[in-house]
């Protein structure tokens, strides 16, 4: 999943961006809301963390226009926790709102829900013959085994699970699993792959597609 953090206390985004990043997903950040919305006409987010009170374009001003282009989930945060409060929040076409201060495990699940509901549903538990992945709880199983992956080769394995077969291209992996710090130049998507592919074990279960990618 690839996330953008808008929040002007640069602590308080390193922080999330990290818990965030543990838990698997690709993320950015940015501090004031005209970073923000250049960074989503370039990058199409899965969710958009959002801190309402944000300098520069106010938060709200940032949710109308994310809502307006329909491209992105929007999560709105905001120091103020009241009942007018979060209902004018979600009444700027916000998918959820969270007060300040909160807790990261709470944070985390709710990126997940809103970020189901721009795809197609999908089993709590993702399974392929003997290969399972329980993308919340970050444990991948094969034959009943646990997998040893890193949180990196778990984001690959869950995004081509969730493709069903279709064929990914390593420019897609680089896109959706990645952040912006990511080279675009680099072979770290062709290096990723073929360590979970050793780790998956026999019989081999990632196919590589001539001119296509890679897909289970």
């Amino acid at each position: 999943m690839r996330v953008l953090v808008v929040e002007d206390q640069t602590e308080l985004a390193a922080s999330v961006a990290r818990v965030l990043r543990r838990a698997g997903m690709a993320v950015d950040v940015v501090h004031d809301g005209s970073e923000a919305l250049e960074r989503c006409s370039l990058v199409e987010y899965d969710v958009v963390v959002l801190d309402r009170d944000i300098p520069g374009v106010h938060g709200d001003e940032v949710c109308r226009t994310l809502v307006a282009g329909a491209t992105s989930r929007v999560l709105m945060l905001t120091a103020s926790g009241t009942i007018a409060d979060r209902v004018e929040g979600l009444s700027l076409g916000a998918d959820d709102y969270l007060p300040k201060p909160f807790a990261y495990a709470e944070l985390i699940a709710r990126i997940r829900a809103i970020g189901r509901r721009s795809q197609p549903a999908l089993p709590p538990i993702l399974v392929h013959g003997d290969l399972s992945l329980d993308p919340g709880k970050r444990i991948a199983t094969r034959g009943g085994e646990d997998l040893a992956l890193s949180p990196k080769e778990l984001a690959v394995l869950e995004y081509l699970l969730t493709a069903r077969g279709r064929a990914v291209s390593a420019e897609e992996l680089l896109e959706r699993v990645w952040d912006e710090a990511a080279d675009p130049f680099t072979t770290t998507v062709k290096a990723t792959v073929s360590r979970l592919r050793s780790k998956l074990g026999s019989p081999a279960l990632i196919d590589t597609v001539p001119r296509g990618g890679y897909r289970i």
